[in-house]
């Protein structure tokens, strides 16, 4: 009556998916036991990786862990409370926007925030000197792709751009088993097990390898409202407005982290 327990009205019908109610019940739980700082969620960033990410977890001393793999599983497990925030790169290509009508629907009625990290630039990550002559995606034509699991936005966006540029993904010539972070794309490159991924330019140059570059993009944080407020998070988030956050992000290059902290949604 209070509207205050994720619910879907389909059909005249009450659902209630279990996943965002046991979120819910954590979200609300209080404890009056003798242990302190007991917390429903486990200290767990998940999501899409990202490099600038990985290297401030560690270097903020936040004592996060993370568990990055892809997006879409990290937004569920964000809604399912089994982690504190989510990494999201998901272009929305209806709006033109990232992350929000996904945030929304996974998480309608939640008390998450979703905040700016980074624009990044995303690309084919190609051999150092680019000996098959790669400028655009209908050049993979000629050439073997390592493609990113499905739940992770790379996938995503990159199947939206073969689309527009009038090629069937399925006839890309692609190798197995699919790269599950940026690293691991270049990596299948360097080791001359692919002709090309798509990954973001730092990973291209932290392996001295080629890229070129295709798409901007955004990279979110998603994260439970009052876990913001957390030791952990405020660890992190202090770290990044500091000098060293700024430094790194330029040396890494393909960051634009101007942004940082950007609020694009807000839930109730």
């Amino acid at each position: 009556a209070e509207h205050a327990i994720p619910v879907s009205r389909v059909t005249g019908k009450l659902l209630f998916p279990r996943e965002m109610v046991e979120a819910w019940v954590w979200q609300q739980a209080e404890y009056v036991g003798g242990t302190e700082g007991l917390h429903g969620r486990p200290p767990v960033l998940a999501g899409s990786h990202d490099p600038l990410l990985e290297w401030a977890l560690r270097e903020s001393g936040s004592e996060l862990a993370a568990f990055f793999d892809g997006s879409l599983d990290g937004l569920g497990r964000l809604a399912a409370g089994k982690a504190i925030a989510a990494g999201l790169h998901v272009y929305e290509p209806e709006s033109e926007d990232w992350n929000r009508g996904h945030v929304e629907r996974a998480m309608a009625g939640m008390p998450v925030v979703l905040m700016e990290w980074a624009w990044r630039t995303q690309g084919l990550v190609v051999p150092a000197g680019n000996p098959k002559g790669m400028t655009q995606l209908g050049d993979l034509k000629g050439g073997t792709l390592i493609p990113r699991q499905k739940s992770s936005g790379s996938h995503l966006l990159l199947d939206h751009l073969v689309r527009e540029a009038g090629l069937d993904p399925s006839r890309l010539q692609t190798i197995e088993p699919p790269a599950r972070s940026e690293a691991d794309v270049a990596l299948a490159v360097a080791e001359g097990k692919a002709d090309a991924g798509f990954a973001v330019e730092t990973v291209a140059r932290q392996f001295r390898l080629g890229f070129v570059p295709l798409f901007r993009e955004r990279y979110d944080l998603a994260v439970w409202r009052r876990d913001y407020f957390e030791p952990s998070l405020q660890k992190l988030f202090t770290f990044c407005r500091g000098p060293a956050f700024h430094k790194r992000a330029e040396e890494l290059g393909g960051y634009d982290v101007s942004g940082l902290g950007r609020v694009h949604y807000n839930g109730p």
